[in-house]
Order: C-alpha cells, then sequence, then structure tokens
C-alpha cells in the first residue's frame, strides 16, 4: 500500500512541476511547487509527533489520508475542466503537504505495532527501499501517463493511490496511546527535544550539514522541470517526458547508492564517507548542470542521486544513533524539520536566480557554494566532523590527536 501511495505521490509531483513550468515558463513558479509541497513538512511535522503520542494514530492516519485523496481528486477536475492558474494549483499543493505534514508521524509511529521488535530495522529499510522505488516508477510512469493522456489522468492516479493506504489501515488493529500524567503541551515537548539536541555534538553537526546540503545542493531536485524546458523544445507534454526521465534517473541512482552505502560505511567509516559523500554531490551537478541534452543529463543526475544519498542516509543515521533514547523521536522530527525548511528555501532562492541567469548557473552556484561550506567547516571545526562516528569513535580519534593514547601505552598498571 506505501509502494502505491509513494508512485502516486512521484506521479502527482512530477506532473505538478510540469504543468506549472510550462504554463509560467518560469523557474520561479517551479520552484514555489516544491515549497508548497515540502515547506509545510517542516513547520508541522513535529507537532504532528507530538499529538500522535495522545491520539488513536489508525483512525487519524485513515482520515487525513482520505482527506489527501479528495485533494488529488479536486486537482484533477479542475485542470480537466481547464483551470490551470499556477496560484489555485500550488494552493491545492500546499493543503496537501500540511495535511500529509500531520498525518506521516502518526503513521510512522505505529510500525512497532506491526512488526515484531527484531523486525523493525528490516522494516525501516525496505520503507525506505519503496521509497526509493517509488521516485524510480513514479516519474517514468507520469511521462507516459501525461504525454498518452492527461495531467488530470495523472492527478485522478494519485487520487486512487491513497485509497490502498487506507484499505490497509482498515484491516489493521493497533493500540491506541495511552495519555499519562499532565501533558506539556507541544511547545514545551518541542524545546526539550531541541535543546537536547544542540547539546550532543553529533545530532549538532548532522542538523548543519543536512541544512547546508538541503539549502545548496538538494534544489537541483525541485529545478528539474526548469532545467528540463532547458533541454526540451516544446510544450508542457514534451517537458513532462523529459521530467520524468530525469527524475527517473535520480531515483535509479539512489536506489543503487542506498544498497552501496551499509558496505561502504563498514569498510571507511560514517564520518568519511559523509564527507566524501558532501563533496561528491557538488562535484556531481557538474557534469549535469552542463549537459547539453537529455541523454547526456541523464547519467550526471543518476550519479547525484546515488551520491547524495548518502548524505541524507548518513546524516538520518547520525541523529538516530546518537540522539539519547527518550528524545530520539523529536531528534528525528527536528531532522526533518530542518531538511524540509531549508530545502524548499533554498529551491525558492535557486528558482529566483535561475530567472535571471539560467538553471544552468543556479546549480552550479550552489554546488560551489556547499564546496566552499564543507572546505570551512573542515578547516574550522574538525572535532564535529569526528562526531558523526559514534562516541568511542569520536573518543579514540581525539585522544589519538592530542597524543594521550601513546602515553597510555607507556604506563605499567
Amino acid at each position: 500500500a506505501g509502494m502505491v501511495s509513494n508512485i502516486g505521490t512521484w506521479l502527482q509531483t512530477v506532473a505538478v512541476g510540469s504543468l506549472v513550468t510550462g504554463i509560467t515558463r518560469n523557474p520561479i513558479w517551479t520552484a514555489v511547487s516544491y515549497v508548497a509541497a515540502f515547506l509545510p513538512n517542516g513547520l508541522l511535522a513535529p507537532v504532528g509527533g507530538a499529538l500522535a503520542d495522545r491520539f488513536d494514530r489508525r483512525r487519524v492516519t485513515i482520515a487525513a489520508t482520505l482527506v489527501e485523496a479528495v485533494l488529488a481528486a479536486t486537482l484533477a477536475a479542475l485542470v480537466a475542466a481547464g483551470h490551470t492558474s499556477p496560484v489555485l494549483i500550488n494552493l491545492i499543493v500546499l493543503l496537501a503537504g500540511c495535511v500529509s505534514a500531520i498525518r506521516m508521524p502518526f503513521q510512522q509511529a505505529m510500525l512497532p505495532d506491526l512488526v515484531p521488535r527484531e523486525d523493525i530495522v528490516g522494516a525501516v529499510s525496505l520503507g525506505t527501499a519503496q521509497w526509493n522505488l517509488g521516485r524510480v516508477v513514479g516519474p517514468a510512469l507520469a511521462g507516459v501517463v501525461i504525454v498518452a493522456g492527461s495531467f488530470s489522468l495523472a492527478f485522478t492516479l494519485n487520487a486512487i493511490s491513497f485509497l490502498a493506504v487506507v484499505i490497509a489501515y482498515v484491516v489493521v488493529r493497533v493500540p491506541t496511546p495511552k495519555a499519562e500524567g499532565e501533558w506539556p503541551g507541544v511547545v514545551a515537548q518541542m524545546r526539550d527535544g531541541l535543546r537536547t539536541v544542540r547539546a550532543e555534538p553529533g545530532c549538532r553537526t548532522a542538523l548543519i550539514l543536512i541544512a547546508a546540503a538541503a539549502g545548496l545542493a538538494a534544489p537541483f531536485m525541485a529545478l528539474i522541470p526548469a532545467m528540463a524546458e532547458e533541454l526540451v523544445s516544446g510544450g508542457p507534454k514534451d517537458i513532462a517526458g523529459a521530467t520524468g526521465a530525469l527524475t527517473t534517473a535520480q531515483g535509479v541512482g539512489a536506489v543503487l547508492g542506498a544498497i552501496a552505502l551499509p558496505s561502504l560505511v563498514e569498510r571507511f567509516g560514517r564520518r568519511r564517507v559523509i564527507a566524501l559523500a558532501l563533496v561528491g554531490t557538488a562535484l556531481a551537478l557538474v557534469p549535469y548542470a552542463i549537459a547539453p541534452s537529455v541523454a547526456l543529463a541523464l547519467p550526471g543526475l543518476a550519479l547525484t542521486g546515488a551520491i547524495y544519498i548518502a548524505v541524507l542516509s548518513g546524516l538520518g543515521a547520525v541523529i538516530q544513533m546518537r540522539a539519547p533514547v527518550l528524545f530520539r523521536a523529536r531528534a528525528i522530527s527536528l531532522y526533518w524539520a530542518v531538511l524540509s525548511i531549508v530545502f524548499p528555501v533554498g529551491a525558492f532562492a535557486q528558482g529566483v536566480i535561475a530567472r535571471s541567469f539560467g538553471v544552468r548557473t543556479a546549480t552550479l552556484a550552489g554546488a560551489g557554494a556547499l564546496l566552499v561550506v564543507v572546505a570551512v567547516f573542515r578547516a574550522a571545526r574538525p572535532q564535529l566532523l569526528a562526531a558523526l562516528d559514534d562516541p568511542e569513535d569520536e573518543l579514540q580519534e581525539v585522544e589519538e590527536a592530542e597524543g594521550l593514547v601513546a602515553e597510555r601505552e607507556t604506563v605499567v598498571p
């Protein structure tokens, strides 16, 4: 059910971006579509996380999913009737993003109730795999559906895909959270989580680096329709076809990168892999940004997707492994909040640059800025990069740097 819904979500994402880009011929509107879809996650996901510990998760998930289906069906009907104002389209996307931001914590919190404890890691890995596979199938399907059918058909299929989630949760039974004691409130919960994350070096470093990557490199994803317009000549359907191909290439790269990441981390260490992935993401964007055709842009975008997933997953793993157990959910929520806020802001900023100087220049500028940030971070705060490893590895590295390990070996017990 999650796979079907995820395919529908990516199908609509490609359709909205292509439709708005084809109508306006303005990369700023392309970026606005991503802002409308992703910004609510940053603002409302922490709220949803706090509420998910107090209310019936299954019922709220079902209700919210039905609302999302209605919004997708409304979008399909409006486009079919010829109402294609970018303001109206993005307003519906924004409303759907708000509902999704509240729903996701309820849905994710049910995982330990659905599978045995020993299978939780496998279930999370399966969820990550289906999310990335959705990025492959959804955009490819979008290109076919829009070119052979219409944008309205794409939105209709997305509306239908939500029903798979509704059916799945109708047949399952999970316990309702039991409120114990007086609830301190959403603000107090978020404040405690923020204080804890700031005090933990690994979590603090992960938040800083994901903000840099999301704001400077990741906007290439939001501007794929604008790049497609640069690479093809034609109307919205031609742009949609190229957008679907490019987004699929990124998704394929992400799947391959996700498969390779665990062995790379085991061999080279989490800190080294993340640092190299940050630099590699910026460098991989160069051949994509200067490619003269869709065919030549595909391998560059696949490589970028493979490397960027190491940044995203690697820093997310740092949060999960280094956050105190009692604050882990709030730490993860804060991580996704930073990602979801900074990414659309960066996308909008690069959309403005693309409007004046071209999408290629905007992408190269973001990549160059990320390289500068990583270099400055490495030179000025190397101890924070060490915190990306496990605490014991971090301590050993610091001790070796200070010559304490050698001193200990000379001491006779």
